[in-house]
Protein backbone atom coordinates (compact mmCIF):
# COMPACT_ATOMS: atom_id res chain seq x y z
CA UNK A 1 0.00 0.00 0.00
CA UNK A 2 1.03 3.18 -0.84
CA UNK A 3 -0.02 6.60 0.68
CA UNK A 4 0.46 9.36 -1.53
CA UNK A 5 -0.65 12.27 0.39
CA UNK A 6 2.15 13.86 2.23
CA UNK A 7 5.24 12.90 -0.31
CA UNK A 8 7.84 15.86 -0.09
CA UNK A 9 7.71 17.64 -3.19
CA UNK A 10 4.74 16.01 -4.97
CA UNK A 11 3.52 18.07 -7.39
CA UNK A 12 0.08 20.27 -6.78
CA UNK A 13 0.48 18.51 -3.37
CA UNK A 14 -3.04 19.12 -1.51
CA UNK A 15 -4.96 19.33 -4.58
CA UNK A 16 -5.66 15.70 -5.07
CA UNK A 17 -5.87 12.70 -2.49
CA UNK A 18 -3.90 9.93 -3.98
CA UNK A 19 -2.98 6.22 -3.10
CA UNK A 20 -2.73 2.75 -4.48
CA UNK A 21 -2.36 -1.24 -3.43
CA UNK A 22 -1.88 -4.00 -5.73
CA UNK A 23 -4.58 -5.45 -7.70
CA UNK A 24 -4.79 -9.01 -5.28
CA UNK A 25 -4.69 -7.16 -1.70
CA UNK A 26 -7.17 -8.64 0.17
CA UNK A 27 -9.09 -5.50 0.89
CA UNK A 28 -8.39 -2.98 -1.34
CA UNK A 29 -11.05 -0.84 -0.72
CA UNK A 30 -10.14 -0.84 2.97
CA UNK A 31 -6.74 -0.35 2.72
CA UNK A 32 -7.25 2.75 -0.16
CA UNK A 33 -9.37 4.25 1.98
CA UNK A 34 -7.40 4.01 4.66
CA UNK A 35 -4.09 5.36 2.64
CA UNK A 36 -6.42 8.82 1.18
CA UNK A 37 -6.70 9.89 4.55
CA UNK A 38 -10.15 11.38 6.66
CA UNK A 39 -10.32 14.75 4.73
CA UNK A 40 -14.07 14.69 3.39
CA UNK A 41 -14.21 13.58 -0.34
CA UNK A 42 -16.31 14.84 -3.33
CA UNK A 43 -15.48 12.12 -5.64
CA UNK A 44 -13.63 8.97 -5.42
CA UNK A 45 -12.06 8.24 -9.31
CA UNK A 46 -10.47 4.57 -9.32
CA UNK A 47 -8.62 2.55 -11.80
CA UNK A 48 -8.57 -1.26 -11.87
CA UNK A 49 -6.03 -3.64 -13.61
CA UNK A 50 -8.26 -6.13 -14.67
CA UNK A 51 -7.09 -9.05 -12.12
CA UNK A 52 -8.51 -6.61 -9.45
CA UNK A 53 -11.48 -8.49 -7.93
CA UNK A 54 -13.59 -5.45 -9.19
CA UNK A 55 -17.06 -5.85 -7.48
CA UNK A 56 -15.64 -6.18 -4.18
CA UNK A 57 -13.87 -3.35 -4.60
CA UNK A 58 -16.51 -1.05 -6.28
CA UNK A 59 -18.97 -2.37 -3.00
CA UNK A 60 -16.18 -1.99 -0.25
CA UNK A 61 -15.84 1.69 -1.54
CA UNK A 62 -19.44 2.67 -1.80
CA UNK A 63 -20.02 1.20 1.48
CA UNK A 64 -17.10 2.76 3.45
CA UNK A 65 -18.08 6.43 1.40
CA UNK A 66 -21.31 6.54 1.50
CA UNK A 67 -23.00 9.36 -1.17
CA UNK A 68 -19.57 9.99 -2.23
CA UNK A 69 -19.60 9.35 -6.32
CA UNK A 70 -17.07 6.48 -6.93
CA UNK A 71 -16.04 6.00 -10.58
CA UNK A 72 -13.31 4.39 -12.33
CA UNK A 73 -12.65 1.82 -15.11
CA UNK A 74 -10.12 -1.39 -15.49
CA UNK A 75 -6.94 -0.57 -17.59
CA UNK A 76 -4.14 -1.59 -19.77
CA UNK A 77 -1.93 -0.19 -17.26
CA UNK A 78 -1.85 2.05 -14.15
CA UNK A 79 0.07 5.52 -13.31
CA UNK A 80 0.81 5.40 -9.66
CA UNK A 81 3.01 7.66 -7.50
CA UNK A 82 6.03 5.66 -9.05
CA UNK A 83 4.96 6.44 -12.80
CA UNK A 84 3.93 3.19 -15.15
CA UNK A 85 3.00 0.73 -13.01
CA UNK A 86 1.09 -2.84 -13.88
CA UNK A 87 -1.55 -4.68 -11.76
CA UNK A 88 -2.49 -2.18 -8.88
CA UNK A 89 -5.77 -0.75 -7.95
CA UNK A 90 -4.95 3.82 -8.22
CA UNK A 91 -7.31 5.69 -6.27
CA UNK A 92 -7.70 9.48 -6.92
CA UNK A 93 -9.95 11.51 -4.59
CA UNK A 94 -11.15 15.31 -5.12
CA UNK A 95 -10.94 16.80 -1.61
CA UNK A 96 -14.19 17.97 -0.46
CA UNK A 97 -12.78 21.69 0.63
CA UNK A 98 -11.64 22.60 -3.05
CA UNK A 99 -14.09 20.52 -5.28
CA UNK A 100 -17.98 19.74 -5.86
CA UNK A 101 -18.81 16.74 -8.14
CA UNK A 102 -21.68 14.85 -9.17
CA UNK A 103 -21.60 11.63 -11.98
CA UNK A 104 -23.98 10.74 -14.33
CA UNK A 105 -24.52 7.12 -15.05
CA UNK A 106 -25.05 6.34 -19.61
CA UNK A 107 -26.19 2.75 -18.53
CA UNK A 108 -26.71 1.27 -22.55
CA UNK A 109 -24.68 2.57 -24.83
CA UNK A 110 -26.79 1.49 -27.65
CA UNK A 111 -29.54 3.73 -26.84
CA UNK A 112 -28.28 7.36 -25.61
CA UNK A 113 -30.86 9.15 -26.52
CA UNK A 114 -29.18 13.05 -27.11
CA UNK A 115 -31.53 15.24 -26.01
CA UNK A 116 -32.39 13.59 -22.61
CA UNK A 117 -28.74 13.65 -22.08
CA UNK A 118 -28.06 17.06 -23.14
CA UNK A 119 -30.96 17.72 -20.60
CA UNK A 120 -28.93 16.06 -17.68
CA UNK A 121 -26.08 17.41 -18.18
CA UNK A 122 -27.35 21.14 -17.93
CA UNK A 123 -29.57 20.27 -15.16
CA UNK A 124 -26.50 18.50 -13.28
CA UNK A 125 -24.34 21.73 -14.17
CA UNK A 126 -26.75 24.11 -12.79
CA UNK A 127 -26.92 22.13 -9.79
CA UNK A 128 -22.87 22.68 -9.21
CA UNK A 129 -23.54 26.15 -9.90
CA UNK A 130 -25.56 26.86 -7.57
CA UNK A 131 -23.59 24.34 -4.69
CA UNK A 132 -20.72 25.98 -4.81
CA UNK A 133 -21.14 29.49 -6.73
CA UNK A 134 -17.94 31.21 -5.46
CA UNK A 135 -15.58 28.78 -7.48
CA UNK A 136 -15.29 29.03 -11.25
CA UNK A 137 -13.20 25.90 -12.31
CA UNK A 138 -14.98 23.53 -14.22
CA UNK A 139 -14.21 20.55 -16.11
CA UNK A 140 -15.79 17.03 -16.92
CA UNK A 141 -14.34 13.65 -16.82
CA UNK A 142 -15.42 10.74 -18.52
CA UNK A 143 -14.95 6.88 -18.27
CA UNK A 144 -16.16 4.61 -20.99
CA UNK A 145 -16.44 0.86 -22.13
CA UNK A 146 -13.53 1.04 -24.44
CA UNK A 147 -15.12 -2.39 -26.37
CA UNK A 148 -18.26 -0.75 -26.78
CA UNK A 149 -17.00 0.97 -30.04
CA UNK A 150 -19.73 3.36 -28.78
CA UNK A 151 -17.16 6.71 -27.82
CA UNK A 152 -17.39 8.38 -31.16
CA UNK A 153 -21.07 8.66 -31.12
CA UNK A 154 -21.48 9.17 -27.39
CA UNK A 155 -18.24 12.29 -26.99
CA UNK A 156 -20.04 15.01 -29.45
CA UNK A 157 -23.40 14.50 -27.68
CA UNK A 158 -21.55 14.64 -24.02
CA UNK A 159 -19.85 18.10 -25.56
CA UNK A 160 -23.45 19.51 -26.90
CA UNK A 161 -25.14 19.17 -23.64
CA UNK A 162 -21.70 20.63 -21.43
CA UNK A 163 -20.89 24.17 -23.71
CA UNK A 164 -18.29 25.75 -22.34
CA UNK A 165 -17.37 22.93 -19.94
CA UNK A 166 -14.00 21.07 -21.34
CA UNK A 167 -14.39 17.09 -21.44
CA UNK A 168 -11.77 14.67 -21.45
CA UNK A 169 -11.68 11.12 -20.70
CA UNK A 170 -10.45 7.53 -21.29
CA UNK A 171 -11.48 3.88 -22.86
CA UNK A 172 -11.76 1.56 -20.43
CA UNK A 173 -9.04 -1.17 -20.97
CA UNK A 174 -8.03 -4.78 -20.73
CA UNK A 175 -4.07 -5.06 -20.81
CA UNK A 176 -3.39 -6.28 -24.11
CA UNK A 177 -5.86 -8.64 -24.29
CA UNK A 178 -8.98 -6.57 -25.82
CA UNK A 179 -11.35 -8.92 -24.16
CA UNK A 180 -13.09 -6.89 -21.20
CA UNK A 181 -13.49 -3.94 -20.22
CA UNK A 182 -15.68 -2.44 -17.25
CA UNK A 183 -16.62 0.78 -15.68
CA UNK A 184 -17.67 1.25 -12.34
CA UNK A 185 -20.10 3.31 -10.24
CA UNK A 186 -21.62 3.81 -7.50
CA UNK A 187 -21.40 -0.17 -6.29
CA UNK A 188 -22.19 -1.94 -9.73
CA UNK A 189 -19.86 -2.99 -12.35
CA UNK A 190 -20.98 -2.48 -15.63
CA UNK A 191 -20.23 -2.55 -19.41
CA UNK A 192 -21.50 -1.31 -22.70
CA UNK A 193 -21.67 1.65 -20.01
CA UNK A 194 -20.05 4.88 -19.47
CA UNK A 195 -20.08 7.59 -16.50
CA UNK A 196 -19.29 11.41 -17.17
CA UNK A 197 -18.35 13.40 -13.73
CA UNK A 198 -19.24 17.20 -13.72
CA UNK A 199 -16.67 19.00 -11.80
CA UNK A 200 -16.78 22.27 -9.90
CA UNK A 201 -13.48 23.51 -8.15
CA UNK A 202 -11.33 26.44 -6.35
CA UNK A 203 -8.66 25.42 -8.29
CA UNK A 204 -7.55 26.60 -11.71
CA UNK A 205 -8.18 24.11 -14.44
CA UNK A 206 -6.40 23.48 -17.54
CA UNK A 207 -7.58 20.31 -19.85
CA UNK A 208 -4.69 19.15 -21.93
CA UNK A 209 -4.13 17.17 -24.61
CA UNK A 210 -0.54 16.15 -26.25
CA UNK A 211 0.86 13.95 -28.68
CA UNK A 212 4.22 13.56 -30.22
CA UNK A 213 3.42 12.29 -34.21
CA UNK A 214 3.21 14.02 -37.36
CA UNK A 215 2.12 13.37 -40.55
CA UNK A 216 4.31 12.51 -43.43
CA UNK A 217 3.47 12.72 -47.33
CA UNK A 218 2.83 9.01 -47.63
CA UNK A 219 -1.25 8.39 -47.64
CA UNK A 220 -3.88 5.48 -48.16
CA UNK A 221 -7.40 5.46 -49.13
CA UNK A 222 -9.33 3.26 -47.01
CA UNK A 223 -10.97 1.16 -50.16
CA UNK A 224 -13.36 -1.46 -48.10
CA UNK A 225 -14.53 -1.09 -44.76
CA UNK A 226 -16.61 -1.98 -41.78
CA UNK A 227 -18.02 1.52 -40.21
CA UNK A 228 -19.31 -0.05 -37.28
CA UNK A 229 -17.22 -2.27 -36.09
CA UNK A 230 -14.32 -0.10 -37.13
CA UNK A 231 -12.83 -2.51 -39.12
CA UNK A 232 -11.01 -1.71 -42.75
CA UNK A 233 -10.94 -4.66 -45.01
CA UNK A 234 -9.25 -3.13 -47.82
CA UNK A 235 -6.41 -0.15 -47.97
CA UNK A 236 -5.76 1.14 -51.89
CA UNK A 237 -7.79 -1.87 -53.18
CA UNK A 238 -6.26 -4.42 -51.18
CA UNK A 239 -6.10 -6.49 -48.48
CA UNK A 240 -5.20 -4.36 -45.42
CA UNK A 241 -2.56 -5.46 -43.52
CA UNK A 242 -1.14 -6.69 -46.72
CA UNK A 243 -0.93 -2.77 -47.83
CA UNK A 244 -0.22 -1.49 -44.42
CA UNK A 245 2.66 -3.56 -44.01
CA UNK A 246 4.07 -3.20 -47.95
CA UNK A 247 4.03 0.79 -47.53
CA UNK A 248 6.19 0.24 -43.98
CA UNK A 249 8.22 -2.05 -46.36
CA UNK A 250 7.83 -5.08 -43.80
CA UNK A 251 5.75 -8.70 -44.36
CA UNK A 252 2.36 -9.34 -43.15
CA UNK A 253 4.00 -11.32 -40.66
CA UNK A 254 5.98 -8.91 -39.05
CA UNK A 255 3.00 -6.86 -37.83
CA UNK A 256 2.22 -6.44 -34.26
CA UNK A 257 0.50 -4.07 -31.68
CA UNK A 258 4.59 -2.75 -31.70
CA UNK A 259 4.25 -2.27 -34.93
CA UNK A 260 0.76 -0.41 -34.91
CA UNK A 261 2.26 1.46 -31.76
CA UNK A 262 5.38 2.83 -34.24
CA UNK A 263 3.83 3.43 -37.44
CA UNK A 264 0.28 5.23 -36.92
CA UNK A 265 -1.99 6.87 -39.31
CA UNK A 266 -3.89 10.23 -38.68
CA UNK A 267 -6.32 11.67 -40.74
CA UNK A 268 -7.33 15.50 -41.08
CA UNK A 269 -10.48 17.03 -39.62
CA UNK A 270 -10.86 20.66 -39.67
CA UNK A 271 -7.48 21.38 -40.38
CA UNK A 272 -6.01 19.48 -37.17
CA UNK A 273 -4.64 15.77 -37.32
CA UNK A 274 -5.89 13.11 -35.62
CA UNK A 275 -4.68 9.69 -34.74
CA UNK A 276 -6.71 6.17 -35.77
CA UNK A 277 -4.78 4.01 -34.36
CA UNK A 278 -4.96 0.59 -35.18
CA UNK A 279 -5.73 -2.42 -32.72
CA UNK A 280 -5.15 -5.32 -34.19
CA UNK A 281 -4.81 -7.55 -37.34
CA UNK A 282 -7.23 -10.37 -37.64
CA UNK A 283 -5.92 -14.07 -38.90
CA UNK A 284 -7.59 -12.93 -42.38
CA UNK A 285 -5.41 -9.77 -42.64
CA UNK A 286 -8.21 -6.99 -41.50
CA UNK A 287 -7.43 -4.47 -39.64
CA UNK A 288 -9.14 -3.59 -36.52
CA UNK A 289 -8.80 0.17 -35.59
CA UNK A 290 -9.20 1.77 -32.17
CA UNK A 291 -12.01 4.51 -33.17
CA UNK A 292 -14.15 5.84 -36.18
CA UNK A 293 -13.21 4.88 -40.27
CA UNK A 294 -15.06 4.43 -42.52
CA UNK A 295 -14.42 3.60 -46.64
CA UNK A 296 -13.02 7.18 -48.45
CA UNK A 297 -11.20 7.91 -45.91
CA UNK A 298 -7.59 9.19 -46.62
CA UNK A 299 -5.36 7.93 -44.44
CA UNK A 300 -1.68 9.05 -43.74
CA UNK A 301 1.10 7.20 -42.05
CA UNK A 302 2.59 9.71 -39.09
CA UNK A 303 5.76 10.00 -37.97
CA UNK A 304 6.89 10.09 -33.71
CA UNK A 305 9.35 12.50 -32.52
CA UNK A 306 11.20 11.46 -29.69
CA UNK A 307 8.64 10.65 -27.25
CA UNK A 308 10.67 11.26 -23.57
CA UNK A 309 11.99 14.82 -24.88
CA UNK A 310 8.31 15.76 -26.43
CA UNK A 311 6.56 14.57 -23.02
CA UNK A 312 9.51 16.83 -20.80
CA UNK A 313 8.70 19.64 -22.61
CA UNK A 314 5.13 19.22 -22.46
CA UNK A 315 4.72 18.60 -18.77
CA UNK A 316 7.23 21.37 -18.42
CA UNK A 317 4.87 23.85 -20.25
CA UNK A 318 1.77 23.15 -17.75
CA UNK A 319 4.07 24.00 -15.30
CA UNK A 320 5.11 27.34 -16.66
CA UNK A 321 4.73 30.09 -14.68
CA UNK A 322 6.63 28.01 -11.72
CA UNK A 323 3.38 26.32 -10.22
CA UNK A 324 3.33 22.50 -10.62
CA UNK A 325 -0.12 21.20 -11.22
CA UNK A 326 -1.44 18.25 -10.06
CA UNK A 327 -2.05 16.12 -13.24
CA UNK A 328 -5.00 13.54 -13.83
CA UNK A 329 -4.49 11.73 -17.39
CA UNK A 330 -5.42 9.35 -19.64
CA UNK A 331 -3.07 8.22 -21.28
CA UNK A 332 -3.24 5.37 -24.57
CA UNK A 333 -2.16 2.19 -24.71
CA UNK A 334 -0.10 2.52 -28.19
CA UNK A 335 2.10 5.25 -25.78
CA UNK A 336 3.64 2.59 -23.23
CA UNK A 337 3.63 -0.03 -26.12
CA UNK A 338 5.99 2.55 -28.35
CA UNK A 339 7.50 3.42 -25.17
CA UNK A 340 8.52 -0.60 -24.41
CA UNK A 341 9.29 -1.01 -28.13
CA UNK A 342 12.18 1.89 -27.73
CA UNK A 343 13.31 1.55 -24.72
CA UNK A 344 11.89 4.38 -23.62
CA UNK A 345 9.34 2.80 -21.07
CA UNK A 346 12.00 3.54 -17.89
CA UNK A 347 12.54 7.39 -19.07
CA UNK A 348 8.60 8.03 -19.93
CA UNK A 349 7.64 6.41 -16.17
CA UNK A 350 10.05 8.76 -14.74
CA UNK A 351 8.83 11.88 -16.04
CA UNK A 352 5.16 11.01 -15.06
CA UNK A 353 6.56 10.16 -11.47
CA UNK A 354 8.43 13.57 -11.38
CA UNK A 355 5.44 15.96 -12.80
CA UNK A 356 3.19 14.06 -10.43
CA UNK A 357 0.48 12.50 -12.82
CA UNK A 358 -1.64 9.97 -11.90
CA UNK A 359 -4.11 8.18 -14.03
CA UNK A 360 -4.56 4.80 -16.20
CA UNK A 361 -3.38 3.48 -19.63
CA UNK A 362 -6.51 3.33 -22.32
CA UNK A 363 -7.86 2.04 -25.18
CA UNK A 364 -8.51 5.75 -26.38
CA UNK A 365 -9.08 8.74 -25.34
CA UNK A 366 -11.87 11.42 -25.30
CA UNK A 367 -11.07 15.02 -26.13
CA UNK A 368 -14.11 17.65 -26.33
CA UNK A 369 -16.32 16.27 -29.03
CA UNK A 370 -13.53 14.00 -30.33
CA UNK A 371 -12.65 10.19 -29.23
CA UNK A 372 -8.77 10.59 -30.44
CA UNK A 373 -6.11 8.00 -29.58
CA UNK A 374 -2.41 7.55 -28.86
CA UNK A 375 -2.84 10.83 -26.79
CA UNK A 376 -2.36 11.60 -23.56
CA UNK A 377 -5.27 13.92 -22.10
CA UNK A 378 -6.24 15.21 -18.58
CA UNK A 379 -6.80 18.23 -16.44
CA UNK A 380 -3.77 19.88 -14.92
CA UNK A 381 -5.40 21.64 -11.52
CA UNK A 382 -3.53 24.76 -9.84
CA UNK A 383 -4.08 26.13 -6.56
CA UNK A 384 -6.35 28.57 -6.30
CA UNK A 385 -4.87 32.31 -6.00
CA UNK A 386 -5.54 32.64 -2.63
CA UNK A 387 -3.81 29.54 -1.68
CA UNK A 388 -4.82 26.30 -0.36
CA UNK A 389 -7.44 26.06 2.70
Amino acid sequence: MRDTRGMAGWPGGGLLARASVPAGHPDAAGALIAALGPEPLAALFVFAAPEADLAALARGLTLRLGAVPVVGCTTAGEISAEGYAEGEIVAVGLPAALFAATSLLIPDLGRVEPDALIGRLIRARAGLAQQAPDWEGEFAFLVVDGLSVREDELAPALARGLGPVPLFGGSAGDGTRFGQTFVLHDGAVLQNAAVVTLVRTAARVKVFSLDHLRPTGLRMVVTGADPQNRVVHQINAEPAAREYARLLGKDPGQLTTFTFAAHPVVVRIGGTHHVRAIQQMRPNGDLVFFSAIDEGVVLTLAEPADMAAHLAQALDGLAAGGQAPAILACDCILRRLEAQEKQKYGAISALLRAHGVVGFSTYGEQMGAMHVNQTMTGVALYPPAGGLP
